[in-house]
């Protein structure tokens, strides 16, 4: 039992060195953990929705509101029809939630478009920081917005939900600004990749949408390992079938492409529909009214607005995903969709406009769906011998819309593939997302997007400091002996070891062997000539708290170190084995590292 323990203590002990030492396997630990912590958060948010949906709108009120195949949670009779109670849901929903935002988080009313948007902000402004009570208002208003029948998506939310969850977790850790941003897409991509079902869509998308000419390579691997494994608890839960129940479309005549370029241009006009009519009732409508009256009548506005569209077209009510289903099916009018088209544009608009709780993700992909349903039934009536599969330009249209809007233009197209699994038509996919983020380019969805990484303040001194990170310690310092001071050590024998050295700085080794301080001779002035302390003081009276450096550690890092420390010379110890020390690394080391790596560079051009 004892030799058990004690291998097992050694296995933990490896573990620790592993995960302090090997930056890919710190991420892939770290990974694993928000994506489990995202993924049970999906799990209780898509239950809520679905039966508190279920409960308000098809029990109480009598709706019987299409779902897609593979989200039909709950299933039975409609109750008798009373429209009329859309009023009171969505009247109380608005009225709470303007409450709870009034009074908890009135610093939301600028996060920008929904949740991804605040995640996009807190990467880009807050160094990665969101508060906890953000998603916990965020997210369980908007439980009861989505159920209540408001025309808004899960994903919103959900990313803001798995970005709170990787900010808190690396607050925890106390990891670094740079590590806590990380943290958080690899949070947006678990909470993206369970809810839409698309592991590699849902992290693609999180590292590219912060962006519109760039994305976020660095968080790249943990962004994955968390869509996957948050994918993972999710498919456990709910299956892994495809969310939309349809055939699997093929593309096979060339002669179909200009359709499809045709498709683009559609998608990039009601994208900048889509995205002006919802600016323009956000600031033109409710910021006046919020300002002169409050949040909480501006939002029960929008919930009373919402309402009204959803008891005169019922359509709009909810995410609209069963719709889109049927769609594909071929199964609505030309005239009904484009209805559609302008009637989610309007309804989405009142809700997130005035401040209540979803995503924008999923009305998107509505009426992307819808503009290329339009397109694929007239060429289908025009051109019958060619478009021989009209539901194919839904999809189509779902990918290329988003990726016009959200200037995103692999995540979307990856995560539809995902959404139907399959790859038949990934040449119109690409040839549709292409021409409308060319003609779309200066409409964005999202207010907190920048152009790449030398816009974003995040990024800002990137452009200094690259070039000492790209030098690791172990390239620089100065191995050999080092003169290590014991905590015991009296003055009268520093004094010795003083005289008999060139170095600056002494580290001090405390009782378990490690370095528990170091010992400058800056500090040794002070007391150099009080001779009534020879006996009295020892070394860990006088020395400075510990600060190590480890050989795989870069110059930048070591930087910070020198400038937090006030330092000339820290000690370097084995990343393994940290009672051992290798050699030393001055602050001039760092500098003419500096020096010679730019003359370098500039002489290689």
């Amino acid at each position: 039992m004892r030799a058990f323990l004690r291998s097992l203590f050694g296995v933990h002990t490896d573990l620790i060195r592993s995960y302090r030492s090997i930056l890919s396997f710190k991420w892939l630990a770290l990974g694993i953990v928000v994506g489990a912590m995202t993924g049970l958060g999906a799990v209780v948010f898509y239950v809520g929705v679905e039966a508190l949906g279920h409960f308000l709108l098809h029990h109480l009120a009598g709706f019987s509101v299409p779902a897609p195949a593979g989200e039909r949670l709950f299933s039975g009779p409609s109750g008798p029809a009373r429209p009329w109670l859309l009023f009171v849901f969505l009247g109380g929903v608005g009225l709470l939630t303007g409450w709870l935002v009034s009074r908890f988080v009135p610093q939301t009313r600028h996060g920008g478009t929904d949740g991804t948007d605040t995640m996009i902000k807190a990467f880009h402004q807050q160094g990665g920081r969101i508060l906890p009570a953000v998603p916990l208002i965020k997210v369980g208003t908007s439980v009861l917005t989505i159920a209540a029948g408001g025309s808004a998506g899960r994903e919103g939310p959900i990313s803001l939900l798995g970005a709170g969850c990787g900010s808190w977790l690396a607050g925890k850790l106390r990891l670094s600004a740079k590590e806590r941003r990380i943290m958080l897409l690899a949070g947006a991509a678990g909470g993206l990749g369970a809810i839409f079902r698309a592991p590699l869509g849902g992290a693609l998308t999180a590292v590219e949408v912060i962006y519109r000419e760039d994305f976020e390579a660095e968080a790249l691997l943990p962004s994955i390992l968390s869509s996957v494994v948050s994918y993972s608890i999710f498919t456990l839960v709910f299956g892994a079938d495809p969310i939309f129940g349809i055939p699997r479309f093929e593309f096979s005549d060339i002669r179909e492409l200009p359709f499809y370029a045709l498709l683009g241009l559609v998608c990039a006009a009601t994208g900048w529909f889509y995205v002006g009519t919802f600016r323009a009732i956000k600031y033109k409508v409710f910021w006046p009214l919020t300002d002169r009256f409050g949040f909480m009548p501006a939002l029960t506005l929008g919930g009373l607005g919402m309402a009204g569209l959803g008891y005169a077209f019922p359509q709009l009510l909810g995410g609209g995903q069963g719709w889109l289903e049927l769609a594909m099916l071929g199964k609505l009018s030309v005239t009904m969709m484009a209805g559609m088209i302008v009637g989610k544009t309007l309804a989405t608009s009142v809700v997130l406009g005035s401040g209540m709780s979803g995503g924008m993700f999923a009305p998107a992909l509505f009426v992307g769906g819808m503009s290329g349903g339009v397109v694929g039934a007239l060429a289908q009536r025009t051109f019958p011998h060619i478009v021989t599969e009209p539901g194919g330009y839904v999809l189509v249209g779902m990918a290329a819309f988003f990726s016009g809007v959200a200037n995103a233009p692999v995540g979307p197209l990856v995560m539809v593939c995902e959404l139907t699994q399959g790859y038949g038509l990934l040449a119109p996919l690409m040839l549709a997302s292409a021409v409308t983020i060319v003609l779309g380019r200066r409409t964005s969805l999202y207010e907190n997007q920048v152009d790449n990484k030398f816009d974003s303040p995040a990024h800002v001194s990137d452009s200094t400091i690259n070039i000492l990170e790209r030098e690791q310690v172990r390239d620089h310092y100065k191995p050999g002996r080092v003169s290590i001071v014991e905590e015991g050590t009296h003055f009268g024998a520093l004094t010795d070891i003083i005289v008999n050295s060139n170095e600056l700085c002494f580290p001090v080794r405390g009782k378990d062997d490690r370095i528990s301080g170091i010992l400058s001779l800056q500090d040794l002035r002070r007391v150099l000539y009080e001779e009534t302390l020879c006996e009295i003081l020892v070394a860990g009276d006088v020395a400075r708290s510990a600060v190590l450096l480890r050989p795989d550690e870069d110059l930048y890092t070591a930087l910070l170190k020198f400038v937090e420390s006030d330092l000339a010379q820290l000690p370097v110890v084995d990343g393994e084995d940290e009672t051992r020390v290798l050699g030393m690394l001055a602050r001039e080391d760092v500098f003419t590292a500096y020096a010679k790596t730019l003359r370098s560079m500039k002489e290689k051009e």
